[in-house]
This record gives structure tokens, sequence and C-alpha cells, in this order.
């Protein structure tokens, strides 16, 4: 399977791609203008037991560009780029033709090949730098692993340089993963994937955790990466905005298929297929909401300090805040600001070191928490589903905790509000699509009719087309029952859309809060003012197909 070095054979002459292999037009701009590919993949197939997930992919990856692989989760995208890496499952099936950097490689070679193939040729960047790090080890010593010469003290040096070229200081070599924050791991991860050498770099979703102006750096650094070193780029996404903003070129995935390919500026100017009009469409989002009337205050939070054993500062640091009955407010702030640990307080699974918590009692007064006044919906739901429930079980447990009849009826409404038909009743959250997971999820917080809602970072991890229907079951609910929701995210356009009242949290601290037009058009925080630069453009069409900005 290896890259073959003596009497290779010509990927033509093995008759399944053409004999210019080497070459290929460049996506939606005309049969004149022929670049060099890294990549050309011909009838991929993959079958793992009896279900084929892709049906004869083809797709060039021109060298030295970037190319984005586009498509909602389940469309065959990352299954694809694992396929070129070589890190499907032993018991997957392969078929296809595979050329890379104009030599044949195996689909279905053997380990060994695949692993020193990933080690030279082509590295796999992932998506969680955490789980991807080994805890035991300093990041320098991670870094070096990956280098093929040179002394120990040659390949310390080395991983110092490479951390330094990925915007670190030299001394992070020195740490270990968990001391750094998750900007940091991911610029540890791709020093590592630069320490062989590699052509092609593919980058699994590599910002979706992070927050925009993280993002906006980690993505910076790619691109200079990519254009200093002559890489090649695969950039895997579910981020249609993203990919318009960073890629050269797109192929858009549905289905284990590549519906649709070519230059980034053709596919959003002039897309040829629904469901790219689709995806763009979605990727506007719900559009500006008008704001409706807010109530009076659900719940207040006055001066919370929450403390952590070991860490330098508070996780949460005098935080205030107030959210009404029919109201949606935005918490902003990256990954360790502090707002998932506010939402814990707010519903009673963390208790503050200081300050108080008081939620209304429906009679003018306040009281404190019980599951009635408030609940929370988790980041990932098929970790916050049991596996082994059905739906019906599942809302009918929660009903009956709640005190209320867990009857057919009762749990089909539940279902209703959600959006959601009968006929998921019977089925278990791995046969779910992830947005109908978070919208069981959604229903089960719905059982003990909660006053606030507290979606910590609910949509984050889902495809745009999804995440939209779960932001619209969230609108319906303000609208239907004039539910008070606290949305937290560190996604600032999304909660720019839906959000009446925003707040940015930095190091456990609010520090800047209003509405939506105000935090938005006329920011006073710098860091604000950064975060709003980051986010990236927003694009849709109309049905005829032209662009439109918002």
């Amino acid at each position: 399977m290896s890259i073959m070095k003596d009497n290779r054979q010509s990927v033509a002459q093995q008759g399944e791609i053409p004999q210019d292999s080497n070459t290929t037009t460049t996506l939606g701009q005309g049969s004149e203008s022929l670049q060099a590919t890294a990549i050309t993949l011909r009838g991929l197939k993959v079958r793992i037991g009896d279900a084929e997930l892709l049906h004869g992919v083809d797709l060039d990856i021109v060298r030295g560009e970037t190319t984005a692989i586009v498509g909602e989760s389940g469309s065959g995208k990352s299954l694809t780029a694992k396929a070129l890496a070589g890190l499907l499952p032993r018991y997957a099936h392969v078929q296809g033709s595979y050329s890379l950097l104009g030599e044949m490689v195996n689909l279905a070679g053997d380990g060994r090949s695949w692993r020193a193939l990933r080690g030279g040729a082509i590295v796999w960047l992932p998506q969680d730098p955490f789980s991807s790090l080994d805890p035991l080890h300093t990041c320098g010593t991670q870094i070096a692993v990956g280098m093929r010469e040179g002394s120990r003290a040659e390949r310390r040096d080395r991983a110092r340089q490479l951390l330094t070229d990925v915007g670190l200081d030299a001394g992070v070599a020195d740490r270990y993963p968990h001391e750094l924050s998750g900007g940091m791991r991911q610029r540890v991860a791709i020093a590592a994937a630069l320490a062989p050498q590699p052509q092609v770099l593919i980058a699994d979703e590599p910002t979706t955790a992070l927050d925009a102006q993280m993002q906006s750096g980690v993505l910076d650094l790619l691109g200079r990466l990519r254009d200093e070193r002559q890489l090649t780029l695969v950039l895997i996404t579910h981020d249609l905005a993203l990919a318009a903003q960073r890629a050269d070129h797109l192929a858009v995935f549905r289905d284990g298929r590549v519906v649709e390919t070519g230059s980034r500026d053709d596919i959003i100017r002039h897309p040829r297929t629904a469901y790219t009009r689709e995806l763009l469409a979605a990727h506007a989002g719900i559009g500006e909401m008008e704001r409706p009337a807010i109530g009076s205050a659900v719940v207040r939070a006055e001066h919370l300090v929450k403390r952590f054993a070991g860490a330098p500062r508070p996780a949460v640091d005098d935080v205030s805040l107030t959210v009404h009955a029919g109201e949606i407010f935005g918490l902003v702030g990256a990954s360790g600001s502090g707002k998932s640990t506010v939402a814990r307080c707010l519903v009673n699974l963390e208790r503050p070191d200081s300050g108080d918590v008081r939620y209304t009692d429906g009679k003018g007064g306040m009281t404190g928490w019980s599951m009635h006044v408030a609940q929370l919906v988790f980041q990932n739901p098929y970790q916050s589903l049991n596996p082994t429930m059905t739906v019906r079980q599942t809302l009918a447990e929660a009903l009956r905790a709640s005190g209320s009849p867990a009857d057919d009826a009762h749990i089909r409404k539940l279902l209703d509000v959600v959006g959601l038909e009968a006929e998921y009743l019977d089925r278990k959250p791995g046969t779910l699509s992830g947005g109908q997971c978070q919208r069981v999820a959604i229903a089960r917080a719905l059982a003990p009719q909660p006053k606030l809602l507290v979606a910590d970072e609910a949509v984050t991890a889902l495809d745009a087309n999804v995440q939209r229907h779960v932001l619209e079951t969230l609108l319906s609910l303000r609208e239907r029952t004039d539910l008070a929701i606290l949305f937290i995210s560190h996604d600032l356009d999304t909660v720019r859309r839906i959000a009446d009242r925003i707040a940015v949290m930095v190091d456990g601290r609010i520090i800047e809060e209003g509405s939506t037009a105000e935090v938005m058009d006329h920011p006073k925080h710098e860091y604000t003012r950064k975060l709003i630069a980051s986010v990236p453009q927003a694009l849709s069409v109309n049905l005829a197909g032209e662009e439109r900005h918002q």
C-alpha cells in the first residue's frame, strides 16, 4: 500500500484514474485552467456490515490550496477523510482508486503501511486535541515523537521551534496538555502534525469547540502554514460560512455522496443543487427575530462566586444577572470563562461559595430552586439520554419524577411541543439524529413545566440545518409558553440572532451586558469588539442562487 518509489505504476496504467491524474481542471473555473492535484479519488465505497455508507465518491484535491469538505452530520465527509488517512476501522470494507501525490495507494492496506504513510506524506489533525494528546507526557515530547531524524536534543529543539512557528512560547514544550487552554492545545496538535513534515494535512472540524476569536486564530494559523510550507489543506467542516471564508474549493456531501464541487466563489454565488442552497440558507440562520415584550423576573442571581480547589482564580467571580419571562438571555464566553459554572449554579448542580440565586414563586415573591423552576439542557444529547431507554420511557420517567401523569397523552404532548412526530416514541437515542436527540432532551427538560430553561451549548455540536431546527424549537417555546431561556454559547453569531439581551463573560466575570443591538452595534469592551470581528460572515442564497451577505 505504501507509496511506490521504484518501478512505479502510474495511475493511468491501473486503468481507474485518468492519465492526467496529476492535474485537474480547477473546480468551477473552466477547462483551460489546470492545476496539480495532491489527491485524486475515484469511486470510493465504504461498507460496514450490510450498510453502504459511501456510494462512489469522486474527489480531486488541488495541491497547495485549501479544499473544504462540507456537509451535515452523517453526510460522509469525515468518513471520506478517514479513508484518505487510513483511519477507517479494520472491519470496514473499502473499494475505490486513490492517488496521493501522483502515486497509487491501496485503500485496503494494512496498519503498518498506513502508519508509514501518515508519518510522512499525509497527517490527520483531529477535532478534539484534548483527547488526542497524551495527558502523561509533556507537549514537547509528544511533538518530537513524530520526527524521524535527529538526536534527542535535536528533536527537542525542533519541537520548541515548531511551537514558536504555531504562535506559542517555546516553554509550552515543558507543559502538559491539561495546563493549556483549548486554543493552545489545538496549536500544540498542529505543531505535532507538522513534525513529520507532511505535504497534505487533513483537519477534521479543527475549531468546532472554540469560540469565534480562538477559531479565527487557529484558521489564520493553518492558512499561514499552508502558504509557508506549501501544504495541501483539507478542511472538514459542517460550517459552510466558515468554509466559504477560508477555502479555495468546496465539496458538498450528502448521504454518502458528493452532490456538488467547485471553486468557493462559484458554489457560493451560483449553487447548482437545491441542497447546497438549503445549506446556504441554513447558515443565514433564522434571521433577526422580532423582540417580544418581556415579563417579570424569573431568576435573579446576585454576586455569585464559585471557586474550585487548585484553580488560580474563581471560576465565577461576582456575577449578577436577571432573566425575565418570555426572554432569551444570551451568555457568551470562551471555554473556561465560567459560563457553564454559572449555568450549574442556576440549576442547583453547583452551590456557589457566596452569592444568592432566587426564583419567582408565581405569587409575586421569590423562592429557591426546584425542578419546577429551572431545568438544564446539556451540550451532548447522546450523553445526557439513557441509550437503553426509548423516547417514550425517557419522557415517562421525567413526567413521573415531576409528579405529572405519565400517560400516553402527556408524553405525546411533550413530543409535539418540540416538533417531533409520535413515530419516534419507541426509538432509542442511537437511532436518532443529533437534532432529534436534542429535541427529546428539551422535551424531557420541559416535563416539570419549568419557568427557566438553561441551554448550555445546546446546539454547538450540531450542523447548520439541525441547529436551525433546534433554535426554532426554542423560539417557538418562548412564544407559546412565555418560557425564560438562558442560552449559553461561545458562538456569538448564533446568540446574536436569537437573544434579546447578551452578557459577555471573561475569566469568571461579566465584562459587558446589554440589549443585543446595543452589544453588537456599540460594544464597549475591547474583548467584545474582537469577538464580534472574529465572527464568520453569514451567507445565504435566494432560490435563483444569487449571493446575499448578511
